[in-house]
Parts: structure tokens; sequence; C-alpha cells
């Protein structure tokens, strides 16, 4: 199999995109009408403000086996940012103090994290649902050739990205011969169970498009997508999430530097759908750094947009009743999981 090209990340390239201060400054020099607020107010549509706390979403850090284009966390090799079991242990104990149903565990490849077993298993134990967001290709690292195992074992969801059924598209993406391994992880992954019919282990994949455009109708390309995994790589899966891809970042830096930038933006903004807002993520999922630090939303998290008013910052000072009603911070960013069908880390809102 050919190993994929690791490139280096905006941090270790100290491109100016690395700066969140200057993601913000490029984001807002492209002439948009109008705010994000002021299309929720011509909407008819209050300001943002989360329902609750269904889903506690914990990026374990930055680090990955991959540099792919369209990273929104910059997560490479060369970064060392990583949850501390103390941090972890914090998690664990609001979740003991709470009844948040869903732990949401994301990265970097969050597997490469020492605290990433300690905290399926603590979770596990406590009676929640738990999502792994895997990028597969870690899998078939010797170090972590029994997750598949483990997962199956402590009935984890995961939920895997891959751009398209096809090589050409992904390895444009994700490095050359990161397809390759992505199919064999997945039929590992299957080989145990995950997406067999009745298996009761869910498999999810994850297809965001390679280009600037928005997805295609996530009902419709679940059924395509069913019939050329199984046809072209004898692959099995349960769901399809169709994802668009968020304006920072690593994506920020290839939207600048194709010539795409304004044109994505007001492609992003013509496309508001007012029915997408009542299931935005943000509302109901709480996002934790690797740090402690609290967000309304990962996309947030990668830009340091901390939450407002009188909301707790970090874990060590959670406060549920503060947190379930909190105003939302928005952006411009925003804008990418509202257009169309909408987006989120469960896929298609509308």
């Amino acid at each position: 199999m050919t190993v994929p090209k690791v490139l280096a990340t905006l941090a270790r390239r100290q491109s100016a995109l690395a700066s969140v201060a200057e993601q913000q400054r490029v984001l807002e020099a492209v002439p948009l009408e109008a705010s994000f607020e002021e299309h929720l107010a011509r909407a008819g549509l209050p300001p943002l403000t989360a329902t609750g706390i269904e889903t506690l979403q914990l990026n374990l850090g930055r680090v990955c086996n991959q540099t792919c284009n369209h990273c929104h966390v910059d997560a490479g090799p060369d970064r060392t940012e990583n949850m501390s079991r103390a941090t972890a242990e914090l998690a664990l104990s609001v979740l003991a103090t709470t009844e948040i149903p869903t732990v949401d565990i994301t990265g970097g490849a969050p597997e490469l994290c020492p605290q990433f077993e300690f905290l399926v298993r603590g979770a596990r134990e406590l009676g929640r649902r738990v999502i792994d967001r895997c990028n597969l290709t870690i899998l078939l690292a010797e170090r972590f050739s029994h997750l598949p195992e483990f997962f199956a074992e402590h009935e984890v969801e995961v939920v895997c990205s891959l751009p398209h059924y096809r090589e050409l598209n992904t390895d444009r993406q994700r490095g050359v011969g990161t397809f390759e391994l992505s199919i064999e992880a997945l039929k590992r992954l299957n080989a145990v169970g995950y997406g067999v019919e009745g298996s009761g282990l869910k498999l999810v994949l994850v297809t965001n498009p390679v280009g600037a455009f928005l997805p295609g109708g996530q009902a419709s390309l679940v059924v395509e997508w069913k019939r050329e995994m199984r046809r072209l790589h004898g692959v099995e899966f349960s769901e399809l999430f169709a994802i668009t891809n968020m304006p920072i970042s690593r994506y920020l830096e290839w939207l600048q530097r194709s010539e795409n930038l304004d044109a994505y933006l007001q492609r992003l903004v013509a496309a508001f759908n007012p029915r997408a807002v009542s299931g935005l993520m943000c509302r109901t999922t709480l996002s934790v750094g690797w740090d402690g630090r609290l967000f309304d939303c990962d996309f947030n998290q990668m830009l340091e947009l901390e939450l407002e008013g009188a909301a707790p910052r970090t874990l060590a000072e959670f406060d549920a009743a503060l947190l379930e009603g909190r105003r939302i911070l928005t952006g411009r960013h925003c804008f990418g999981c509202t257009a169309g069908s909408g987006s989120s880390c469960g896929g298609a809102l509308d």
C-alpha cells in the first residue's frame, strides 16, 4: 500500500493563517451584504441560543497522522496539543453529575491522544452513547490495530471521514494512498460487525465536497454510496453524513490559493436556509477543547471564540444551569452550517 505523503500544518509553516485573528480578518474582508445575525432577523428568527446539552463533544487535541487539505483544525503529525489525564477526568466528572446522553470524541485523530481509551471506557461505564470521529487510516497503524475490536466491545459508534467512494477524489483532498488505506480499514470494521445489518454496531461515513461547492442531497447520496461502496469495494455501512466544508484554517488557505474565497462565501450566504437553524449542533452541543476550555461548537473552538456572558469558560467551572440557555456566539463561518440542506456533525439538517 502507498503511504500518504504528510504535509506540514499551517502552524509548522508559520503561515499567517495559523493565527485565528488573521483568519477572522480574511473572512471579514469578503464583501457580503449582511451578517449572520442579520440573516436570522430577516427570516424572523431570534438570536441563536442553546436549548440544552445533549452532546458533550470532546476535542482531544490536534495531533493527527494526516494533514488533509480541508482540515478546520490544522491537525497533523507536527502538532503537540493533547488532552491531559486531569482534563479527561474532569470531563468524566461532568458526565457523572449530569444526564448528558452523548459523548462525541474528535480531534485531530482522537485515538492518538493517550486519554482516548480511558475516556471511552469511562463514558460507557456511565451508560453514555459514545461516538468516535475516526479518519480510518489510524486503524492500520500497528499501535492501533486492536481498535476495531475495542470499538465493538464498547459499542462505540464509529463516524469515519471518506470524501468520496472513488480513489481520485479522496486522495486529492487527503493525500495519495489515503483511499486505499481507508478501504482496508473499513473492511476491518466490517469484519467485526460494523455496518452489518443486525449487528447493532453503527458505522457512519462522512462525505464532504472536494472543491468549492456545497454537498449534494444527503438522501440521494446515501443510495448512491451504498450501491457503489458495495459494488466497487465490498464495503457495508450504516449511514452517510454530507457535510459542508467550513471556510477556516486549511480549507480557508485552499480557498485563497485557488481564488475561490469570495465566491464560496457568497455561495454559502445565498444558500442560507432558515429551516436549518433549529437543528444547528451548537444549540444542543457543548464543545470542550483539549485544554478544558468550553465553546459553542468545534468551529468556534478552532477560531478561539469563547462562550459569551456569564457562561463558565472551562470544564472546572461547569454549571449546567448557566450553560443550557446560553447565547451562542456567531460569525461569518456560521453560514457554512445553514447553507443548502444545512450541515452539522450529524449531517444534513433539512
